[in-house]
């Protein structure tokens, strides 16, 4: 079996490392590795080779998590026309215009995400040519990959130019987006359609489009994480190769590449230390490049609690129960708890039939396996007490067929209490079957990974109709206090192709395309050639609206309201 079937093949474990494993006793295992450039190496390993496959998840130090779409209604299409308020506000519709004409030409925005409409005239340029460089898609085989790369296939812009002009475009193309969230997002970072079937443009309208179509996660993922079938979960691995694909298209102070993440997860240690995370980091940090992260929509879910051992009252004894109520003919979850150092806690288990599992410190990684006398619920704790990425103590309940009614986890210190802070998720909404929730939580430090990722643009969404801060948005700031959001952008009843749209992926989206804009400015016409993200963010930090009775950084607003003409108007003041 080549390397390419082991990457698409459930027979094999999929492992992040941070260090090339190729020569590690490659002999004795069925394995192939691929670089992701010098930083990571992501190992393709035969599940029938482990002793214990069941323990393969928490033993090992790097399981690929799983992403959602961040996108959470779209209204279909009324007789309301395109509002422009949005970009109105986002001071991005002004620079659009003279004397600066800022449209994003030059640059490249890649959308790593459902894949595009690449038909629709919104992508297409005066002429009915594309305005895609190229799509990979991940999810069909039969093509040729990437150059680089060992799966999908890619489609040039000659392909989809000669798809185009084909009786049926998908004979030539057949790359689709059957969830429409990729096309969105697309659009009002980039669309652009002024005549014909009606007016829409977006945040810049003349930049170049690349496209990742995420292939869904290997079965075994899904099954491991308790994510039911028919919700959209993409592989960390999968996401990390497309950006290395996106930076591909960089020309190097001539043609500048924005990447748009409109995916998140609440697995992570919600202070920047995923792989995807740390890459996205990285890659953030080169010239010419930038990175703008959505914030996630996890902010009014209940899905995060925050407690302290030392908050007086808070604790009876040395203990605090946490409580979280399981619906009705759930499937299960994962349930992560982050400590800090140096603390050490434990973690027990009271069901809603009264059975319990005590406090067990467990070993610096061990995984134990639970079955209840009177009720089905199967139950594996898992701990780490010092997590390789975040040095952090992390302690994983995955929960199966859980008994509905108050679960009580009993939250305990080992020894000496120091920090006493800990930190507990639940995974995204979208990724239970049934309404689980914390009974006491906290909607700060609700952003999704990778939106803590240091040098990326983190963006939380608000209602530019009334300037009013979205109730779903990720809070910040991060578990270890550091700023994100970076900045707030429209994201609540956004104009698509067809209908409206409200979510944090959509403020990435017009944030992502105000970038192209300043890159338009800064690197393709020579104003400032050596920018990246960093550069882009505190331009973007200076020129962002703030009200008078807020403080920032805000955990809510970050530093402000994106306002790119604001930026622009902070350098002219100089």
């Amino acid at each position: 079996m080549d390397c390419r079937e082991r990457i698409l093949s459930n027979d094999y474990y999929d492992i992040i490392t941070d260090f090339d494993v190729s020569p590690v006793r490659a002999g004795e295992f069925d394995q192939c590795s691929v670089a992701v450039e010098n930083l990571y190496s992501i190992v393709y390993f035969n599940r029938s080779q482990l002793a214990n496959q069941a323990a393969y998840f928490f033993e090992h130090r790097n399981l690929p998590k799983l992403y959602g779409l961040m996108q959470e209604n779209v209204r279909p299409p009324g007789e309301q026309p395109f509002d422009p308020t949005p970009l109105i506000a986002g001071g991005i519709l002004q620079m659009q215009e003279e004397p600066l004409k800022l449209v994003g030409r030059g640059c490249v925005i890649v959308f790593i995400d459902t894949g595009i409409d690449y038909r629709n005239p919104a992508f297409r340029k005066e002429d009915g040519t594309t305005r895609l460089l190229a799509i990979w898609d991940q999810t069909i085989q039969e093509g040729t990959p990437p150059e680089g790369f060992l799966y999908g296939t890619e489609y040039s812009r000659e392909e989809i130019n000669a798809a185009l002009q084909a009786a049926d475009p998908f004979e030539l193309v057949p790359s689709r987006d059957t969830n429409g969230h990729g096309t969105n997002l697309a659009a009002v970072a980039a669309g652009s359609l002024l005549q014909g079937e009606g007016s829409f443009v977006g945040a810049a309208p003349e930049a170049d489009i690349v496209v990742v179509k995420l292939k869904e996660c290997k079965p075994y993922l899904r099954d491991f994480y308790l994510v039911p079938n028919d919700v959209p979960a993409f592989e960390e691995t999968d996401l990390m190769l497309a950006v290395q694909y996106g930076t591909g298209f960089v020309e190097l102070f001539q043609r500048p590449v924005v990447f748009c993440i409109g995916v998140g997860t609440n697995y992570g240690d919600h202070a920047g230390n995923s792989a995807l995370s740390g890459y996205l980091s990285a890659v953030a940090s080169r010239r010419s490049h930038a990175v703008v992260v959505c914030g996630g929509n996890e902010g009014n879910s209940a899905t995060h609690y925050r407690g302290n051992l030392r908050d007086a009252g808070a604790a009876v004894g040395n203990q605090i129960p946490v409580e979280v109520r399981v619906g009705e003919n759930a499937d299960g979850f994962l349930l992560q708890l982050w400590g800090n150092v140096p603390d050490v806690f434990t973690l027990g288990v009271r069901t809603p039939g009264g059975e319990t599992i005590p406090p067990i410190r467990l070993g610096l990684e061990q995984a134990l396996n639970y079955r209840f006398i009177y009720e089905k619920t199967r139950i594996t704790i898992a701990a780490s007490l010092v997590e390789p990425a975040s040095g952090e103590e992390l302690i994983t309940l995955r929960i199966q067929d859980p008994t509905p009614g108050i679960w009580t986890f009993l939250v305990e210190a080992v020894g000496e209490t120091h920090n006493g802070e800990f930190h507990m998720w639940l995974p995204l909404r979208q990724f239970m079957n049934a309404e689980n929730f914390f009974l006491e939580p906290s909607p700060y430090i609700t952003l999704t990974e990778p939106a803590y990722a240091g040098e990326a643009i983190t963006v939380s969404a608000y209602n530019s109709d009334n300037n009013s801060f979205y109730i779903n948005s990720g809070r910040g700031f991060s578990r270890l206090g550091e700023v994100k959001p970076d900045l707030a952008a429209p994201g609540v009843e956004i104009s698509l192709l067809r209908g409206t749209g409200t979510g944090s992926g959509l403020a990435a989206a017009l944030t992502a395309g105000a970038v192209a804009q300043f890159m338009q400015w800064a690197v393709v016409e020579g104003n400032n050639v050596v920018v990246g993200s960093r550069e882009i963010k505190n331009f973007f930090i200076r020129g962002a609206v703030r009200s008078f009775d807020l403080v920032y950084p805000n955990r809510e607003w970050g530093y402000g309201r994106l306002d790119l003409e604001g930026a622009f108007n902070a350098m002219r003041n100089l």
